[in-house]
């Protein structure tokens, strides 16, 4: 994501995890072959793999219409998310997955640039497509696949190693934003313990569309400015570049603890600015900074109250300057980033979530983007109206300036495998702020899918 918006990259980012209710970290020997699923009641448990490559997935259809001036059809789009899963023997499993989309905005309307046209018309993903074998004592997954290493509710935070297709900021259900790793990963289990091992020889790193996109991640300019964008400058794919990472995690008396390691090029991008030499023409480019990463998690369950917190220490990424003069229009800095949440379940079908989240700068410079303290908290609420409607509202703040994002949306599940939402994003903020910089981009949405 942008260095104008790195200091808050992750302070959306997290807010973005309550847009998602199941990313959880795979803490058993059964969620690394995708065996976790509860088995049906009155059945016994079954293997998916043993049930045949049969096709899964879901297909549906989005409508948005931006009603911020200039009003326009944002999106039109269909897609189908297919996957299949086997074994080749008894002890090798495997998984396929494509995602195929086509948004017909881009042919119906000439609103947008062209580049924006041909980056988000049409796509043909790889999803996650993997090799699952057990050798030894050590699970191993080997191909394309999704790394989940944080155990807040969907939170992007402790979850450092997925990319996230932010062409759409932080609106799309997380298991759409997410994008998988091509990747290596050993597990081993002994009694309550649990460690993993993480190689990445090739990395994906976040999707941040094109300049004109309704979400661009625009960096902000002297006044009578204007920008223009390079290519963006990814790390070439040398040993230099790998990421890889350990994760060790254990549960005694109930509190599910975890800490993790992880040195990668920054799946977040940076833009540096290059020197100036007309100042009504500044140029920037999308790089990845060489990070390091320490972090860890919690969970503990209360009864109707679980307890979540998270923390990351990254040292060796860049953010925002606005001070012109300054060579590179970044400075490198050491960060911590921390999240606490509560989560409730007042009645059975009706849960609250409470959420505040922190970033905090060991060295602020003066002209630094942001404040040494970038506070934030969202709530979620969501309940069960009647037998197949569900309603629920997410709101997400800063605390340090008046900047927030308001998400209402019902959901009727009108007939088994199919759903219908129909819902509304909300921003409003102060230009350099966390959701305001894309006020102009509120809009109103509709989905229907069918899962099969």
């Amino acid at each position: 994501m942008s260095s104008a918006r790195a200091a808050l990259v992750r302070l959306p980012l997290i807010a973005s995890a309550c847009l998602s209710l199941a990313a959880y970290a795979a803490d058993d020997r059964e969620s690394l072959f995708g065996d976790d699923l509860p088995p049906v009641a009155g059945q016994p448990a079954k293997d998916s793999a043993d049930s045949g490559p049969g096709v899964k997935g879901f297909v549906q259809f989005e409508l948005a219409r931006t009603v911020s001036s200039p009003d326009h059809w944002s999106k039109m789009r269909a897609r189908a998310d297919l996957n299949s899963q086997g074994r080749l023997n008894d002890n090798v499993k495997w998984k396929l997955g494509v995602r195929l989309d086509y948004d017909a905005v881009y042919d119906l309307n000439d609103f947008y640039p062209q580049a924006v046209d041909h980056n988000q018309r049409s796509a043909f993903d790889l999803r996650e497509n993997y090799l699952d074998f057990s050798a030894g004592g050590w699970d191993f997954r080997l191909g394309r696949q999704h790394v989940v290493w944080g155990e807040m509710v969907g939170l992007f935070f402790a979850d450092v190693v997925s990319a996230r297709d932010l062409r759409e900021f932080i609106l799309p259900d997380f298991d759409q934003m997410r994008t998988p790793q091509w990747a290596a990963r050993a597990e081993y289990f002994a009694d309550d313990f649990h460690g993993e091992l993480l190689w990445i020889p090739v990395a994906t790193y976040d999707n941040i569309g094109k300049p004109g996109s309704d979400f661009y991640p625009y960096q902000p300019l002297p006044p009578g400015a204007s920008a223009r964008y390079l290519g963006e400058d990814r790390p070439s794919r040398n040993l230099d570049n790998m990421n890889y990472g350990l994760r060790l995690s254990t549960l005694k008396n109930g509190w599910d603890i975890s800490g993790f390691y992880y040195r990668s090029s920054d799946i977040n991008a940076t833009f540096y600015r290059a020197p100036i030499t007309d100042p009504l023409l500044i140029t920037y480019q999308a790089r990845h900074d060489r990070i390091h990463q320490f972090g860890g998690a919690l969970t503990k369950d209360f009864g109707d109250v679980v307890l979540k917190a998270e923390a990351v220490y990254t040292r060796g990424r860049s953010f925002t300057l606005l001070d012109p003069f300054d060579m590179n229009g970044v400075a490198r800095q050491n960060t911590v980033d921390w999240a606490l949440g509560l989560d409730f379940t007042p009645t059975a079908e009706t849960r609250l979530n409470l959420q505040f989240f922190q970033r905090h700068f060991f060295d602020h410079p003066a002209d630094l983007m942001f404040d040494r303290d970038e506070n934030g908290f969202s709530l979620l609420f969501n309940s069960k109206l009647f037998s197949n409607w569900e309603a629920q509202a997410l709101f997400i703040s800063s605390i340090n300036r008046t900047d927030w994002l308001f998400r209402p949306r019902l959901t009727w599940s009108f007939e088994r495998n199919w759903r219908w939402i129909i819902g509304a994003d909300i921003f409003h903020g102060p230009p350099l702020g966390m959701f305001g910089r894309y006020d102009s981009q509120d809009r109103v949405y509709s989905e229907i899918r069918y899962s099969f």
